[in-house]
């Protein structure tokens, strides 16, 4: 057999590749053979697609509430009150009627606050401070001072507060427009609760106008920042760091239920605090809601709007000429929902202003004029004005001490009566007790301690020098 040189056998391989790259490459150059008539493809209609919804958390929603509690904390304040504990007469335990009555003891108590002035005047609720011995506010920054109250309202529990030794100018927040706010809107929480200084919570408006049957001027806004026991009194602010609301109550048990008042209720009632007693418009009649089965009793179309069941005798109402049946559908213009909306609007009215009623009356419209009488103290809430005379608010009779044997009379007052619960029983004065020295000076008569203690400013401790059969004693006695 004859063999192959290598050359011979690398030139055949070499022939048979380039055949097999040339075919391939014609292969890819030629096209494949199509149909004579290409089928019309079969097309499926397609809706559009739905558009997107609008964000559900607006776009300029908070990422931090952080520069907003910065802007407001300094403002906020803690009210650490004592409180009388107690309430009702005891009877008499045989110490007590050998020796007198026993001081009743103190408690702590504590709530929130803020100033509204930057002399120092404090907005706080009324329950808060209600039964107040001595009241001390402490800041955000650590300062404290002393307090006095300038006035307070039960019916909306509002309490306004003095700060003493005030000798620069504070920080304050500014109230917001409460109606301004809508349900879902942001808000904020700061206060003391527990005890727990300048807590921050967030929330939402929950609801407004709630009616929780605490008062007839229930007006509440719900949030679900959490409120607790001691942020009672505190701001609820609006993402501007407007007071929106005065933390005020929760519903026992549940979570995220709060209740504040609405600042434009604080701040319609600010003057009148600050005069140290709410004076409330009136029209004596009594009113109830139009609802369907009434209307259709009255004949009437209507189911908004006060009706008139009764017309009081003599009262501004009736000089105004109401009647029993009227339907009272607008104040000053002003639409009014219901009876409970009405009450509320006058009770924010000073008495004296006149006002324009619009009733529906037989199926006329027609206006009237009212001018507003001052509401009755239906509750026997009886609270003083702030310039009443401070030693009527003391709970303390003394008068001069008797003669002795030989005709002299000893020098100073005996005390006479102490009332329970006020702040001669809370400083442990006892009758039979003979003050002899009060503020430093030698007291000769009954007469010399009224001027002493005439003199002496709210919220001042006297120190009172005292004799009775167990010694002498000193006792520190706190004007109202």
């Amino acid at each position: 057999m004859r063999a192959r040189h290598p050359r011979s056998l690398t030139h055949g391989l070499t022939s048979l590749l380039v055949a097999i790259v040339t075919v391939t490459a014609c292969k890819q150059e030629v096209p494949e053979p199509q149909p004579a008539e290409a089928p019309t493809p079969v097309r499926v209609r397609e809706e559009p697609p739905p558009p997107s919804p609008e964000p559900i958390v607006p776009m300029g929603a908070p990422t931090s509430f952080a520069p907003l509690v910065e802007r407001v904390k300094g403002a906020v304040v803690n009210v650490d009150v004592q409180v009388r504990s107690g309430g009702r007469r005891r009877p008499m335990s045989p110490y007590e009627r050998f020796f007198g009555p026993q001081a009743p003891q103190l408690e702590q108590s504590a709530g929130s606050g803020f100033i509204v002035e930057a002399d120092g005047k404090v907005m706080t609720n009324n329950h808060v401070i209600e039964g107040a011995v001595a009241i001390r506010v402490r800041l955000d920054d650590g300062r404290s001072f002393a307090a006095k109250v300038v006035g307070r309202d039960p019916l909306t529990d509002l309490a306004l507060l003095q700060l003493e030794g005030v000798k620069e100018p504070l920080p304050t927040v500014q109230f917001g427009d409460s109606r301004a706010l809508n349900v879902g809107d942001w808000v904020v929480a700061v206060g003391n609760p527990f005890g727990l200084a300048s807590s921050v919570s967030a929330g939402i408006l929950s609801a407004r106008s709630r009616d929780i049957q605490s008062g007839p001027y229930d007006d509440f806004l719900q949030t679900d920042a959490a409120i607790n026991p001691g942020n009672s009194g505190g701001p609820l602010f609006n993402l501007a760091g407007e007071v929106i609301g005065i933390n005020t109550a929760i519903v026992g048990g549940a979570s995220g239920i709060g209740f504040a008042v609405p600042s434009n209720m604080a701040r319609e009632l600010m003057p009148q605090l600050e005069q140290g007693v709410v004076r409330r418009g009136w029209i004596g009649v009594s009113m109830t809601d139009v609802t369907s089965p009434i209307a259709k009793a009255l004949g009437i179309a209507r189911e908004d709007g006060a009706l008139v069941a009764e017309v009081g005798e003599g009262s501004p109402g009736e000089a105004a000429g109401l009647r029993a049946k009227d339907v009272v559908i607008a104040l000053d213009g002003a639409a009014l929902r219901d009876a409970r909306m009405l009450t509320q609007r006058i009770g924010l009215m000073p008495p004296g202003r006149t006002v324009t009623l619009t009733v529906e009356r037989d199926g006329k419209t027609r206006d009237l004029k009212v001018e507003l009488g001052e509401r009755p103290d239906f509750e026997g809430i009886g609270i003083p004005a702030r310039n009443a005379d401070p030693l009527a608010q003391l709970g303390l009779s003394f008068e001069d001490a008797a003669p002795r044997a030989g005709g002299r009379r000893l020098p100073g007052a005996i005390i006479t009566e102490v009332e329970p619960e006020s702040p001669a029983a809370y400083a442990d004065l006892r009758p039979g007790m003979l003050i002899i020295e009060a503020g430093g000076r030698r007291v000769q008569s009954a007469e010399a301690l009224r001027q002493v203690l005439q003199s002496a400013r709210s919220g001042q401790m006297v120190l009172l020098v005292v004799a009775s059969g167990r010694g002498g004693a000193i006792r520190a006695l706190q004007m109202p």
